[in-house]
């Protein structure tokens, strides 16, 4: 006999818990308008344990626990909900493989925790609220902003002990993010058995409830709980919050501005997102030359000819595949690397690396070539001449930064019009000069291209002559191991 009424009673707490959630639902789009493609694009749908969980596509929760938090504090439900949509609309589901998994779902509960906090509505303050206001003040006073990316950075630089962790983590912890970084089945999401949410959930709140509980009256809406839809690949849940996001921010910036208190924090993250990205391989491309490399050109060969012949005489081709063929890659090339006191020395040799690693990849790099590296702060440090993957090996493992004085670009420029003067460069396609940008630079463009490679800061970037080209990157665009997307 209590086989049946346990499964009344669960069908009863998921028609309650589709109440909750389709109430929590319409008051954040009576209060928050722009968040109307956010809330139609998650589907609902009921697991047996656990408590709430997002992949992009569903919103996964355990009955039990929406009505145990409800019950708690009517404003717990609405927030959960409001902090699920932000994971998604900042993108924090779609995240490199090799994200440290503890201190990025930290990061993105601190971040999202903090977008609603700033927006200054009732309808989302409750009990968890007053007890993190410390710690993002803190937090703000080291970072300006308190975005996912610049929170998880800082995390991987001043790593929490394991106490501080369980404590940050307990306060902003909202949903689960396990199915973020291995997807399973939705009946084994979450943790535990939900035994204690029914206990303390299975009492005035179904009493409340209208009817016998069979769950026969349930009605069509919304918020029921639904099988979950087809699912869609990684790369296309990706542009669908891309998209959804960019509509946002305009909406935001424009229609919506006075929406909700304090939405400057929503406004930095969504600028965050939808910032244009920047490919640093794709942009070497633009410095390649055309020249010849043996390899066979498939382009150029008449396999007809050469079959004929194999079958004519015996083995005996016509005519062989050509064993060279024109490419584009890098073959002069000149580096500078800013030197002074304000640049990180640890970036730079990141920097250094990174270009490296695309370098010497067969198709972007010629077998003999002529790289310049030069240091400089406010005179040349040291310039350095690579001719092949042997003897930029040997300059990594030995290389040593040298400088930390002023700014004055002028310099290395000099350095190379002499060298262009000097015949040391044939056709030299440009210079990339990593820097903050701070300093004096040449009054009249050069006769190759030149760029100037930024990390991007909460200070933005410093204004360069017109015939820079400006290239601005994430730590985590230099270093794999701060990569978050």
């Amino acid at each position: 006999m209590t086989l049946p009424n346990q499964n009344a009673a669960s069908r009863q707490a998921e028609k309650l818990a589709q109440d909750v959630l389709g109430l929590s639902k319409n008051i954040l789009l009576v209060n928050l308008r722009y968040m109307g493609a956010a809330v139609n694009a998650l589907k609902m749908h009921a697991i047996p344990q656990g408590g709430m969980a997002t992949d992009g596509q569903q919103i996964y929760y355990n009955p039990w626990h929406v009505l145990k938090g409800y019950k708690a504090d009517k404003e717990t439900t609405a927030r959960d909900l409001l902090h699920v949509y932000l994971h998604c609309i900042f993108h924090h589901p779609f995240i490199h493989s090799m994200v440290h998994q503890a201190y990025w779902d930290l990061a993105v509960d601190i971040a999202v925790e903090s977008t609603i906090n700033n927006m200054g509505l009732d309808i989302v303050d409750n009990i968890r609220q007053p007890h993190q206001g410390k710690v993002l003040a803190d937090m703000q006073a080291k970072l300006k902003m308190l975005t996912a990316e610049k929170i998880y950075r800082h995390l991987l630089d001043n790593p929490p002990s394991d106490q501080e962790y369980a404590r940050l983590a307990g306060l902003f912890y909202c949903d689960d993010h396990a199915i973020w970084y291995k997807p399973q089945p939705p009946e084994q999401m979450g943790g535990g058995t939900g035994e204690q949410d029914h206990e303390e959930a299975d009492g005035d709140l179904l009493d409340q409830q209208d009817g016998k509980g069979d769950g026969q009256d349930q009605q069509e809406g919304d918020c029921n709980s639904q099988k979950p839809s087809a699912p869609l690949s990684c790369e296309e849940l990706e542009a669908l919050w891309k998209k959804i996001s960019q509509q946002i921010q305009v909406d935001m910036e424009t229609t919506s501005r006075n929406q909700g208190r304090g939405a400057g924090n929503m406004t930095q993250n969504l600028r965050e997102v939808n910032r244009q990205r920047y490919d640093y391989k794709s942009f070497l491309q633009r410095f390649a030359v055309l020249g010849e490399a043996m390899q066979v050109n498939d382009d150029e060969f008449d396999m007809i000819f050469y079959t004929y012949g194999l079958n004519m005489y015996k083995n005996m081709p016509l005519i062989e595949p050509l064993e060279y063929k024109e490419v584009k890659r890098i073959k002069e090339f000149m580096i500078a690397i800013d030197t002074s006191g304000s640049v990180s020395g640890g970036l730079v040799q990141k920097f250094i690396e990174k270009t490296y690693n695309i370098f010497k990849q067969t198709e972007n790099f010629f077998t003999k070539v002529n790289i310049h590296i030069i240091q400089c702060d406010y005179e040349i440090q040291e310039a350095a001449k690579i001719t092949n993957q042997e003897e930029f090996d040997r300059y990594l493992a030995h290389m040593t930064l040298k400088g930390f004085g002023g700014t004055d670009f002028r310099p290395v420029f000099d350095y190379v019009d002499d060298m262009i003067r000097n015949k040391e460069f044939t056709n030299l396609k440009g210079l990339i000069y990593f820097t903050d940008g701070y300093g004096t630079f040449p009054a009249k463009k050069p006769i190759y291209d030149t760029a100037c490679v930024f990390i991007r800061d909460d200070y933005g970037t410093p204004d360069v002559p017109p015939w820079v080209i400006r290239l601005v990157l994430e730590p985590g665009d230099i270093d794999e191991t701060q990569r978050i997307i």
